[in-house]
């Protein structure tokens, strides 16, 4: 170590820019992690609010809820609890004139079930009528405020925005809260329809004639994609990881090439091969801690910037298996030059 920190301090431009460079890799790790958890929340924010363990839909609906149908005699076939919630789902444009459209789900729920009970309103009040709804807050930050009336889709009929609430969005779209009635009337569905599937906060295993019963991670990976967001996203994530090994460990052979005269002397003053592999081991340790440090000072003043409509958002396990990661790749970067500071012929280094 005390090897390594002489280095480091008397060529500071050299490792300053090794260090840069490894501190632009982990902030693009943190920043594609960060986006990626944020996509991929808003995917299903909802559904964890709601505490969803079983979804209920339509078996012929491809596990798209907002193709599926349920019927009268359907829901009676299923023993329903507190623990059920009974929801038509609907994708619509809302619109207010003089503002733009928003792509949202109109989500018509019935008042004395949980997911109605449970709405986290942080400004204005639940809906109470027909023609009400309470919205998700990205409206509130797109200039839409309480009792803007909106329209659904071009309906007759105008709706009034007479609460906000936070973490309300699906699919990537905020949610609109309303009643099952005025669903039907949205998605003009025909006599005896009653709702689009069930939100179960326990583990179901019903089935009939047309409806079957999914596990919540079944039904999330058939989101639209939301699997190959993710995947995406962590092939980019194991890539960077790769490309900072490579970096790592691409310096320090050269550098180690550099000092071969200086290694030699070392040895050939008596200083064991062990001390010399652990300078270059703790070396590389030291600047990729110093560049996450950086890393995650500057991502800290990123997300605290960004405007609330980029869906970045972190949580502990991404910052601990980003700093594993990247001390991992220093580790394994700064054991690549150890066969050449093995093979340091003292005699031959110096040019006896």
């Amino acid at each position: 170590m005390f090897l390594a920190l002489k280095e480091i301090k008397h060529e500071k431009m050299r490792y300053g820019l090794i260090v840069f460079m490894i501190f632009l890799i982990a902030y693009m790790i943190l920043a594609t992690w960060g986006l990626a958890y944020g996509l991929a929340r808003e995917n299903t924010v909802a559904l964890e609010g709601w505490q969803t363990k079983s979804v209920v839909l339509n078996k012929n609906a491809n596990l798209f809820m907002n193709s599926s149908i349920l019927t009268k005699e359907d829901l009676k076939k299923i023993d329903l609890t507190d623990k059920e919630a009974v929801v038509g789902e609907l994708q619509v444009v809302a619109k207010k004139k003089g503002k733009t459209g928003i792509n949202a789900q109109y989500m018509g729920v019935k008042k004395g079930e949980f997911i109605y009970k449970d709405q986290d309103v942080i400004a204005g009040r639940r809906a109470k009528s027909k023609y009400e709804v309470t919205a998700d807050s990205s409206f509130k930050d797109k200039g839409y405020k309480l009792g803007d009336k909106v329209t659904l889709n071009g309906s007759d009929h105008k709706y009034t925005i007479v609460g906000f609430v936070k973490d309300a969005k699906i699919n990537i779209e905020p949610i609109m809260y309303g009643f099952l009635p005025a669903w039907k009337e949205l998605k003009n569905v025909a006599p005896g329809i009653e709702a689009s599937g069930i939100i179960s906060q326990r583990k179901l295993s019903v089935k009939g004639k047309n409806f079957k019963t999914y596990g919540i991670k079944e039904f999330t990976q058939k989101l639209p994609g939301h699997s190959e967001q993710n995947l995406t996203f962590e092939l980019m994530i194991a890539f960077m990881f790769i490309i900072s090994l490579a970096i790592v460990a691409v310096f320090l052979y050269i550098l180690t090439i550099q000092k071969l005269p200086n290694y030699a002397v070392l040895r050939a003053q008596g200083v064991p091969a062990k001390t010399l592999i652990w300078a270059t081991v703790s070396q590389s340790l030291l600047l990729v801690t110093s560049a996450l440090v950086l890393a995650l000072l500057a991502i800290w003043g990123t997300a605290a910037a960004i405007p609330a409509s980029v869906p970045m958002a972190f949580t502990p396990g991404i910052f601990l298996a980003t700093i594993g990661g990247m001390l991992v790749m220093a580790l394994l970067g700064g054991l690549n030059p150890v066969r050449t500071i093995l093979k340091i012929d003292p005699v031959q280094a110096i040019g006896g």
